[in-house]
């Protein structure tokens, strides 16, 4: 059962608040226990781990940017200025 798209900008949110947050303090702490890496080492470290968090994701993310698809498109006829002639 695929996500709608308000329920996947939701979910985005909660990722990007929670999920994230979390990531990177488990990402440093792993990176910690290591002893300290050279910095080259610990760059790769950190790029590498910003990969893998989001590729379990990509399919709730993809297309956030964009309007509801599942939304009417405006009615090109209404408006919502008076009639002049009144």
């Amino acid at each position: 059962m695929a996500l709608s798209y308000k329920a996947r900008r939701r979910w985005a949110l909660v990722i990007l608040l929670v999920g994230m947050p979390a990531y990177i303090v488990a990402a440093v702490t792993a990176v910690g226990w290591l002893e300290r890496p050279s910095f080259l080492m610990e760059l790769l470290i950190y790029v590498g781990l910003g990969f893998l968090w989001a590729l379990p994701f990509r399919f709730i993310f993809k297309g956030i940017g964009q309007t509801d698809p599942d939304a009417e498109p405006p009615d090109a006829n209404k408006t919502d200025r008076q009639d002049p002639s009144v």
